[in-house]
């Protein structure tokens, strides 16, 4: 039952990648493959543990001497559920309550329309100014909100200035590249970045320092193109609307007031990883620290403002807006790494690459263009428990080196998971959220937008290579 441990997890991946084809949602593929990985642990445990040899069964044993009197059985099912099941879950939820509170905030500035106070600024009739202000705009937002609420706010924002839909399909491809590369230099840009700055692997300022100019790359080498290549029979837009309220509720609501919603909102997202250098509290206390201030913010608000309750937009009504379908999938994801690394899979692999491919930076090159077509979470948390962060101690090989924190591995690992997601649509969960909300068919990003994406994506890692490698 072993050997069925990676089999079942590639089938997984395979079927999440699918999930458009075959009509189930990819978090209850995600759960189903966790809850089946840790069965089989439970199961075959004897051979797992046992006649493997697994040195983190055996570390267990050895800070736990008193387990040794115990029944095989009874260290079994120890080490799985009071050991590993609740260690993995305890990481998991830090991620998990940091996404989910990162979304509820961006939810809540944008349904009081706090956006509004930026959007405004974003207006041309020139089709070639708009892409470049849509691009950076999706950039920045992007390092300060995270990828997909970046998109999912500025392509909200260009339905508004764009209402022809074969103009509109253009940007929102560029959106999807934009927004991956603002993710992949900011810690709480992705998904992947946070992974890998709530376990320590990288810092919030050297992933700032190293990535930004890379990440810079990664998109102005595409949008340069597409500034020539995309809108050739005519630079202006066809048509031009005025912007809609963000939210019918809005007009109730003072500028003032929605103006220092949008500023707590970045704020509390923003400033995190200061909160995590001031306190060395875990990120997502911070994230919670600044949904509180909101909450209590907008309740005073609501106090003041003659309204009727039922019209008052309070938090508490805005709770079931949270996406629990893409919680539930990282959950799943993540707990699946954990059964693998439980069971020493994930050494197994790290030993065959360290063997075969004794390159960090290719097999972060490589994890980048799997991206691509494999889930960028699962690929980053198993190469987290491929390779536990090194420490640093006097005599580290070189080798050893690029796995310290803020290691070389690490940093580009960081650019290239999340940004070999635009190569292709259904790469990043960024890319899936836009083709779901424009309806782009996987073929036109493909003709059209790969080729600009993996130009940028080797641009953006040459770059990287020429700075720091």
């Amino acid at each position: 039952m072993f050997i069925l441990m990676p089999v079942i997890f590639v089938l997984g991946i395979l079927a999440i990648a699918l999930e458009d084809k075959i009509k189930i949602n990819k978090a209850a593929i995600a759960l189903f493959m966790a809850i089946s990985l840790w069965m089989i642990l439970m199961f075959d445990a004897y051979n797992i543990f046992i006649e493997r040899s697994n040195p983190i069964f055996l570390d267990f044993l050895t800070q736990n001497p008193d387990m040794l009197n115990q029944p095989a059985h009874v260290q079994f099912v120890n080490f799985i559920t009071n050991r590993s099941i609740v260690f993995h879950l305890g990481n998991v939820s830090e991620t998990l309550f940091f996404v989910m509170c990162s979304m509820l905030i961006v939810d809540i500035v944008d349904k009081h329309g706090g956006f509004r106070a930026v959007t405004g600024y974003i207006r041309t009739e020139n089709k070639r100014k708009l892409l470049w202000y849509i691009s950076f705009a999706t950039f920045f937002f992007s390092a300060l909100l995270d990828n997909l609420a970046a998109a999912i706010v500025i392509m909200a924002v260009l339905r508004k200035l764009v209402p022809d839909r074969t103009d509109r399909l253009k940007y929102a491809c560029m959106v999807i590249i934009a927004a991956n590369a603002g993710g992949s230099w900011s810690p709480i840009g992705d998904v992947t970045t946070i992974l890998l700055w709530v376990g320590k692997n990288v810092t919030a300022m050297h992933q700032i320092s190293h990535v930004f100019i890379p990440a810079l790359i990664n998109m102005l080498v595409p949008l340069s193109i597409a500034h020539f290549w995309l809108f050739k029979k005519g630079t202006t837009l066809r048509v031009m609307s005025e912007e809609e309220q963000a939210d019918e509720y809005v007009p109730e609501i003072p500028t003032r007031s929605r103006k220092i919603i949008f500023i707590i909102g970045i704020l509390s997202l923003a400033l995190v990883p200061v909160f995590q250098m001031l306190t060395d509290l875990p990120p997502f206390l911070g994230v919670l620290l600044g949904l509180v201030i909101l909450w209590v913010y907008t309740d005073i608000m609501y106090s003041k403002l003659h309204m009727h309750e039922s019209q008052k937009l309070r938090i508490a009504q805005l709770l079931p807006n949270i996406d629990l379908s893409t919680i539930f999938f990282f959950l799943g994801i993540l707990m699946a790494v954990g059964a693998l690394e439980t069971s020493g899979q994930l050494g197994i692999m790290s030993a065959f690459l360290d063997k075969h491919v004794h390159e960090p930076y290719l097999i972060s090159f490589v994890i980048g263009a799997l991206s691509s077509c494999v889930d960028n979470v699962a690929l980053v948390a198993a190469t987290m428990g491929m390779y536990p962060v090194v420490e640093q101690t006097v005599g580290l090989s070189h080798y050893a080196q690029f796995f310290m924190s803020d290691g070389g591995f690490w940093t580009f690992l960081a650019y290239c998971a999340v940004t070999g997601g635009s190569i292709l649509i259904i790469g990043s969960a960024t890319g899936v959220t836009v083709m779901g909300i424009e309806k782009i068919d996987f073929m036109y990003y493909t003709k059209r937008f790969s080729i600009l994406a993996l130009i940028g994506y080797c641009c953006g890692a040459a770059t990287y290579m020429l700075l720091f490698a």
